[in-house]
């Protein structure tokens, strides 16, 4: 699995809110992604905020990559600026279920 990580500065939480929306009322990931997973991280104090994209394949992440640099924000100038776009390959993802014991 690959992971696509972009950071966004100066992202305003009226925006945000627009993205996690978009994000949780989608059918999947925009025409031309393919994607398998999206987390959006968002601290407001310093409105800065982090997309991670999750491919399968190293082809899918850089068709998803030329895709996603040709789309313009989701909220325009209220997302702010993106200020880097890096590139992973996943060495470990798991997610827990329910509460520890």
């Amino acid at each position: 699995m690959y992971a696509r990580v972009s950071t966004w500065e100066g992202t305003e939480a009226g925006a945000m809110r627009e993205m996690a929306e978009m994000v949780q009322s989608s059918d999947g990931p925009p025409p031309g992604v393919p994607s398998v997973g999206i987390t959006v991280l968002y601290d407001e104090d310093s409105k800065r905020a982090m997309v991670i994209g999750l491919f399968e394949t190293e082809d899918d992440l850089r068709k998803g990559d030329e895709a996603l640099n040709a789309m313009d924000p989701p909220s325009g100038e209220a997302m702010g600026r993106k200020a880097s776009t890096d590139m992973f390959e996943v060495a470990a993802e798991r997610r827990m279920t329910g509460a520890p014991s």
